[in-house]
């Protein structure tokens, strides 16, 4: 029988989408400071939109609303992979730390989709 969760930070798509977002500022902490009202900025909101929009999928009550939030978390991720992409090509990270966000990102990535087509099977 599966456990019922009684928390968002509980579900382990959360768990990874928040080391995500420490990772993301962590990282962008290094970049230039004509940066920080750009591309860090935007990382970090976007990092930020992912453990928010899953968070605040918990709190909804139907399977579509749900659906909609975790749908928006993963957008949010995608589009911190392509900023990420960016920073690398600026030279604002090295492949070592690129790689290893880009994992997270990948894996958090993973568990959404998951989570969507888990919930999606209980739509009739």
């Amino acid at each position: 029988m599966e456990e019922k969760i009684t928390s968002f930070s509980k579900l382990r798509a959360w768990q990874e989408s928040r080391v995500l977002a420490s990772m993301i500022y962590r990282a962008t902490k290094k970049f230039p400071k004509e940066e920080l009202f750009s591309l860090t900025n935007q990382m970090r909101r976007a990092a930020i939109s992912v453990v928010s929009n899953i968070a605040e999928e918990f709190s909804r009550q139907s399977l579509k609303e749900k659906i909609q939030f975790y749908y928006l978390a993963l957008s949010s991720n995608t589009e911190l992979q392509a900023q990420l992409v960016i920073a690398k090509d600026l030279n604002y990270i090295k492949n070592k730390e690129f790689n290893e966000i880009a994992s997270q990102s990948i894996l958090a990535a993973k568990l959404l989709s998951g989570l969507i087509k888990k919930l999606k099977t209980h739509i009739s």
